[in-house]
Formats: structure tokens, C-alpha cells, sequence
């Protein structure tokens, strides 16, 4: 494809952070004044969704946050409120962060440890006779073997053995409700909480995104489905799989930097085989996104015909310009760089409070190759509600190949509005990230807020775990 460097280089920088702090008392009234008058002067997506949604559903939006903010009594609590005003205007490439002003709580300290001092051999009593696979039993995971008993309403799940020295016998590593939510206790202690414990074919428990394997009892019968989903879904890099003579699975579950590497690897690893297979499935579910280059090396492999993709327009204040001129300072810029992001600079300084496309005016980049590979023949694409951002991007790019198909539900649908640029509140309390583009798509091929649909549609009749088998079922018919 023909990239923009200036433009690639603008979109690489993303952030994810996640911290734990202690309780603090802080400004929230102050806070939220800075919040909002920093994104109704700076984020890229403000005007526009004043004039989707009119100025008197915001401003009754305001009074309610207001009210939760005067109530907030230390900076969680401020901050929840906040991120719940920043959901008005769409559903990510927002955050707030709280700062750590002072020295964390250690996950540890602020939870109660349960104990039930259980042997594997008590475990092992305790579980029912029973002809169809039920909780109770020896599970593993990758450091852990647990006992899952039933207790009260519910069950627990007792450490047995240990990789990690701070989880000793006996300690409760997981809670599930009556209801089948629950909590798996980290190894730092911190609660992954989960809507529902589900059993995955008849040997493998998902906790949310935790996956556990039955030791004992094993039921019988054939739970490769099961296994190669758990797989899938727990990877947090990308694997090649053959599935048959015709068909390949490529899981790729982010697009962040540190996976184009693996991604580029795997491609070149696995060439020839690619080459002369029939079928390619590409596996994204839940893969938020990420930066674009990671997939740019995927795109030759289903390219048929030119690849339209739409450029960005920037919105040009002092604040949102001083971040374009912090990219001078990084080291190793070439001299094209560092004219090519002095004139992006001056160009943006020359339009304040305008959106300015850096593409040199263009609307459409038009991406041509010189070779169109006969296989694989036929690609799919598995996509969820949770893809959004470059992996919808990813999508865009893709589905202009007449080789490919989506298969799964609409997509998260949070692209339209992007570039994310963090700034620190004068009392140093939070972070705000907002967004500095607006996509030359809107509003004609909008993706905010409706995402994207699949060519076939995989209905709630189809468990997740069959959802693979599904799409090769298609392909290989």
C-alpha cells in the first residue's frame, strides 16, 4: 500500500494505562472545569457531536454529571464521574487517569485473604458422581492447580499447588455467585471479575479471560473445538495454525507496535505454505486495535484490486500543535522526517481553530501492488463487537479485496474520531486523553457508534467456541 510517513508516524503513538491508587481526596469541581474546557476547546469529535446531538441534551447532560461530581469524595469516585461525561461524546479514544500523587496500595493489603485448608484427596471426595461435566473438580492453569469445590450458593476455587510463592495451598483463588459471576484473584491479587463462569465444551472453565483445564475428572469425548478456542482466545500473541490441507488460522489478538514484529515473523515463516493453501482465516476477536503498520504486511497476501483508504483531517488549536512539535524532539528522526513534521507544524500554526488534512489535500490515499497471489483463494476474517480502532481500520483496508469475507458480529464501532493526546491537569490530580482527527469519512461512511457488519452473520445459536468451525465449515464446502 502507498502510506503516508508523516501521517504513519502520527498515529504509532497510543497509550493503554491501567494503575491502582490509594483513596486521595482532591479538586473534583476544579477537575471537571478542566476536563470540560480543555475538550470543548481541543477534542477533534466536539462540535460534532454537538450537532448530532444539540447543545440542550448537553448541557442536561452537564447538570447530571455535576451533581455526581459535587458528591465525589476522593478521586475515584471524581473520576468514574468524569469518564461517564466523556461517553456522551462516543465510546473510547477518551480517557481520564488518576495520577499516583502518592505511594500505591499493594492489591494485597487491601483484600482479605480466604483460606479453606483442603487437600487435592478432599477435593477429590467432594466431587458428585455425574454423567454430564459439572464445576466441581482439579482444574490447572498456566501456574496454578485449583480445587473447585461447592460452597454456600456457589463455589470456590482453593489453591492446591503454586508457581507463585505469594499464592500458598489453600488460599481462595477464585469465587463464582450463584448466579455464575465472579472474581479470579491475579497474581497480584487484584480481582479479574467475570459476568459468567461458562463451560467450554466438557474439559475446559472461561472465567471472563481466564482459561482453566479439567485434570480430573476428564470426560470423554471429542473437545478439540474447546481447546483450540481457550487457545485463541488466552494467547495475548499471534500463532499459525493448519487446520487441514485447505485451510490455515492466523489468531492475531492485537495490533499494538510490540505485535508487528510476531505478526511480520509469522508471515515470513509460514510463506510458501500461505501460497499454496486455500483457505486463510484470520481470527480478531477482540482485538481492540492498536497501530496500523502491524497489519500492513497481511495486506499483500489479499490484495486483488486497489485499496481506497480515506485520510484524516486534524484540528489545529495551540495545545493540540504543541504535541506535532514534540515529535521534533525524538531522537533518530531523519532529515525527511523532521521536514516533513516542520511543515506539518507550520501548516497547522497557519489554520488555527480549522481541521487541517496533512495528506497534502488529498481525500483518498490509493494503494496499488503488482502481484495478485491465486492463494489463498479465499479469505475470512472472524470479527466481534469487540474490534474497534486500527482493527477496524484493518477491516476497511481488507474487505476491498474480492478474496475476503467477514464473518461474526458488528464490530465496537470507534474510529471516526482517533489520534489520542494525553494532557495533565494543573494540579497534577489527572490525565485527560481526547482526540485530534476527524476522518474524511464522515458523514457519508460514519463507523462511530454503528462499527461494522460482517458478510455472514454468526448467530447466538452458535456457541464462541464453534464459531471457527463454522467459518471453515463455509469455506471448505
Amino acid at each position: 500500500m502507498i502510506v503516508n510517513k508523516l501521517f504513519l508516524f502520527i498515529l504509532i503513538l497510543l497509550f493503554n494505562p491501567m494503575v491502582l491508587f490509594a483513596q486521595q481526596p482532591c479538586n473534583c469541581e476544579g477537575n471537571f472545569k478542566w476536563v470540560k474546557e480543555t475538550f470543548e476547546k481541543n477534542d477533534a469529535g466536539f462540535d460534532y457531536v454537538i450537532q448530532q446531538k444539540g447543545m440542550a441534551a448537553y448541557e442536561e447532560h452537564n447538570k447530571a454529571i455535576l451533581s455526581k461530581i459535587k458528591k465525589a469524595t476522593d478521586k475515584e469516585q471524581c473520576a468514574v464521574a468524569m469518564r461517564e461525561w466523556l461517553l456522551f461524546f462516543r465510546k473510547s479514544h477518551h480517557a481520564i487517569i488518576p495520577v499516583n500523587t502518592t505511594k500505591p496500595t499493594a492489591a494485597a493489603s487491601s483484600i482479605s485473604l480466604e483460606v479453606l485448608a483442603l487437600s487435592e484427596e478432599q477435593v477429590k471426595q467432594g466431587i458428585p458422581d455425574a454423567s454430564t461435566p459439572l464445576l466441581e473438580g482439579i482444574w490447572t492453569t498456566s501456574s496454578y492447580k485449583i480445587g473447585i469445590v461447592k460452597k454456600d450458593k456457589g463455589y470456590k476455587g482453593i489453591i492446591l499447588t503454586s508457581g507463585n510463592p505469594a499464592w500458598k495451598p489453600g488460599y481462595v483463588k477464585l469465587n463464582i455467585t450463584a448466579d455464575s459471576a465472579g472474581a479470579f484473584y491475579m497474581g497480584d491479587f487484584s480481582a479479574n471479575k467475570f459476568d459468567k463462569a461458562v463451560l467450554v465444551g466438557k474439559n475446559t472453565l472461561q472465567l471472563g479471560t481466564v482459561f482453566l483445564k479439567r485434570e480430573y475428572p476428564v470426560f470423554p469425548g471429542n473437545d478439540d473445538a474447546a481447546v483450540l478456542y481457550a487457545k485463541e482466545m488466552a494467547t495475548s500473541v499471534p500463532f499459525m495454525q493448519q487446520l487441514s490441507d485447505k485451510t490455515i488460522l492466523f489468531r492475531i489478538p492485537t495490533f499494538e507496535d510490540y505485535a508487528k514484529h510476531d505478526i511480520d515473523s509469522l508471515l515470513k515463516l509460514n510463506d510458501a505454505l500461505l501460497k499454496r493453501t486455500q483457505n486463510l482465516v484470520i481470527d480478531i476477536r477482540n482485538n481492540g486495535g492498536g497501530s496500523d503498520i502491524s497489519y500492513y504486511e497481511i495486506i499483500p497476501l489479499l490484495y486483488t484490486n486497489p485499496i481506497r483508504s480515506i485520510n484524516t483531517t486534524f484540528l489545529s488549536t495551540p495545545l493540540n500543535n504543541s504535541r506535532m512539535e514534540g515529535f521534533l524532539a525524538t531522537p533518530g528522526l531523519s532529515d525527511a522526517e523532521k521536514k516533513a513534521l516542520t511543515e506539518a507544524v507550520n501548516t497547522l500554526k497557519e489554520n488555527p481553530g480549522k481541521f487541517v488534512n496533512l495528506n497534502k489535500g488529498k481525500i483518498v490515499d490509493v494503494g496499488k501492488l503488482d502481484t495478485i497471489f491465486p492463494f489463498p483463494k479465499n479469505v475470512a476474517i472472524i470479527i466481534n463487537n469487540q474490534n474497534g480502532s486500527t482493527s477496524e481500520e484493518f477491516l476497511l483496508a481488507a474487505r476491498q479485496s474480492k478474496k475476503v469475507k467477514l464473518f461474526g458480529v458488528t464490530t465496537f464501532g470507534v474510529l471516526d474520531i482517533s489520534n489520542t493526546y494525553v494532557v495533565e491537569s494543573p494540579d497534577k490530580q489527572f490525565k485527560l486523553g481526547y482526540a485530534l482527527s476527524k476522518s474524511l469519512r464522515i458523514p457519508d461512511l460514519a463507523i462511530d457508534g454503528k462499527g461494522i457488519m460482517p458478510d455472514y452473520y454468526i448467530d447466538k445459536s452458535i456457541p464462541d467456541a464453534q464459531w471457527l468451525n463454522y467459518v471453515v465449515g463455509v469455506l471448505e464446502q
